[in-house]
């Protein structure tokens, strides 16, 4: 699953470092990158290190002189065993945890529909979708983020590079969304999945939930 466009290529060696953009454009970030490496009992090279970064670089992050990208957000959070949303200094108490089955409203999209199973505007956004036999053609997908799915009824069709798996329900898939990706339905009744995405704070219509604009179902 996908945003219509490729995002960004991965980290490629130690001393890569992403382009930095106005340090004041996410201002809880570098504070709470520092608090929580020594909260994780991590030096800063230690860190630097598993992140595939400079001491240097990482030090900037920390003192704001850098803004973190997408996918660096996404591997310190791992690393410091925590969510993007704490990275971003974000209160859980400000927002309700339970979500109740009549409160999810759904969205139909180029033949999808899909429902809000999760909180918006998290770090990792939750959706059950019903995915329409036919609907998405050859496209395929590269982004950044992590895609968790999981088969309720159907049959899915998940190509992962040159590889293509048949799941059926009960399976599910864990993968780094910068594998080129496509899902498809297998049968004509569709299938229905529960989907896990970490695209930070994107809109649900800039996953792949449908084809985009002027693709033929």
């Amino acid at each position: 699953m996908s945003s219509p466009e490729a995002g960004p290529g991965p980290v490629t060696g130690p001393t890569a470092e992403p382009t930095a953009g106005p340090a004041e454009t996410l201002p809880a970030v570098a504070p709470q990158l520092r608090a929580l490496r020594r909260r994780a009992a991590l030096t800063l090279e230690a860190a630097a290190r598993a992140a595939g970064l400079s001491p240097a670089h990482l030090s900037r992050l920390e003192t704001g002189r850098r803004q973190p990208s997408l996918p660096m957000l996404l591997a310190l959070a791992r690393i410091y065993g925590t969510t993007v949303s704490e990275l971003l200094g974000e209160t859980v108490a400000d927002r309700d945890a339970v979500v109740r089955a009549g409160d999810m409203e759904p969205t139909a999209a180029g033949g999808w529909t899909y429902w809000q199973a999760g909180s918006p505007g998290r770090g990792m956004q939750a959706l059950r979708v019903h995915v329409p036999y036919g609907s998405q053609g050859d496209i395929v997908r590269v982004h950044p983020g992590e895609e968790w799915l999981y088969v309720l009824t159907g049959r899915l069709r998940l190509r992962l590079g040159d590889a293509t798996h048949l799941l059926g329900p009960g399976d599910s898939a864990h993968f780094d969304s910068l594998t080129p990706h496509r899902i498809a339905a297998q049968d004509p009744d569709g299938v229905e999945l529960l989907f896990v995405h970490t695209l930070l704070q994107s809109p649900t219509a800039t996953l792949c939930l449908g084809p985009t604009t002027g693709e033929t179902p």
